[in-house]
């Protein structure tokens, strides 16, 4: 890709893109859809995303590296902690701010908390009104019009990630943007995070979606082990440990007669199965580790490190 550019006059762009929200705005939701695959978990649930996730986007004349962060929320423990120094920092070492709010919600303490976060961020900053296929198009005017009043915004482009509505147009006046740079990522490269922590992150987005009430927040996962299967080629099995904080949470994660465990393990491996491409054996062990969140030792042991930020 690079050697071609050079044979012709043609510049090409990189940069890095920070996508920044409230929780559940749809921002992993846009990653996966512009990147082309799954490599950031999606829930309904707030605060899904707790390390930076980048994804890569190479064009013939461009390429976009895009960092999913935490949403912005008031931190109750040391992870909460960990997530947000996570999602500012990445303001810092960016080419461009993608500030995304849901067309659904009215503007909040959140995100008002996050516009004055941006006024001292010196890159371009792009509002990005998320969901607009919930909204009737005359509401889409109002929400402009009361953001505006806030921030100076560079652009402000209405999408749907779900829906794909509008998202080439947003990936246009992104490159528009970008600098003249080399190819930071191989062409076939779509994430810089290794395939261990995409195959936690896939675990731990099952046992958010079939788990409830405080369940979901106090769960991590460990990859054991990948190696491929002794009695087949074709199969590479996957050991992995949950961890929760309390007995009553692993109660709850097994399930009657392993009923739940058994439903998160076999969701889990056919997202698995197509990011490896290959048969996968899943095996998942449960384990209380009390308090989990709250133990800076243990944060980094689960890949929680803020000295990387």
């Amino acid at each position: 890709m690079t050697n071609l550019n050079n044979q012709t006059n043609k510049k090409y762009k990189s940069g890095f893109i920070s996508i920044i929200g409230r929780p559940n705005v749809g921002k992993s939701t846009f990653l996966n859809r512009v990147i082309g695959q799954k490599i950031a978990i999606m829930s309904d649930k707030p605060q899904t995303t707790r390390n930076k996730v980048q994804g890569v986007l190479t064009l013939d004349d461009a390429q976009m590296i895009f960092i999913d962060t935490p949403g912005i929320h008031k931190p109750k423990h040391k992870l909460g902690d960990f997530m947000m120094k996570v999602a500012q920092n990445t303001l810092k070492e960016v080419d461009l701010v993608l500030f995304m709010i849901n067309a659904e919600e009215g503007i909040g303490r959140g995100d008002e908390f996050i516009i004055e976060k941006l006024k001292s961020v010196k890159t371009p900053v792009f509002l990005v009104i998320n969901k607009i296929d919930l909204v009737h198009p005359d509401e889409l005017l109002r929400i402009i019009e009361t953001y505006k009043e806030k921030l100076d915004f560079k652009a402000v482009v209405p999408i749907s990630a779900l829906q794909g509505n509008n998202v080439e147009t947003l990936l246009t006046q992104i490159q528009e943007f970008l600098p003249e740079g080399p190819q930071y990522y191989p062409a076939d490269q779509v994430t810089d995070h290794p395939e261990r922590f995409i195959i936690s992150e896939l675990i731990r987005e099952k046992a958010l979606h079939l788990t409830r009430e405080e369940i979901p927040h106090s769960i991590a996962v460990l990859i054991d082990s990948i190696k491929r299967a002794e009695n087949s080629e074709n199969t590479i099995h996957v050991m992995a440990t949950i961890i929760v904080e309390r007995d009553s949470q692993k109660g709850i994660v097994i399930g009657k007669q392993g009923k739940m465990m058994k439903e998160i393990g076999q969701r889990a491996r056919v997202d698995i199965e197509n990011l490896l491409g290959s048969r996968v054996f899943l095996e998942l062990w449960v384990k209380v580790q009390k308090d989990w969140r709250n133990k800076a030792n243990q944060l980094r042991d689960y890949g929680f490190r803020d000295d990387e930020y």
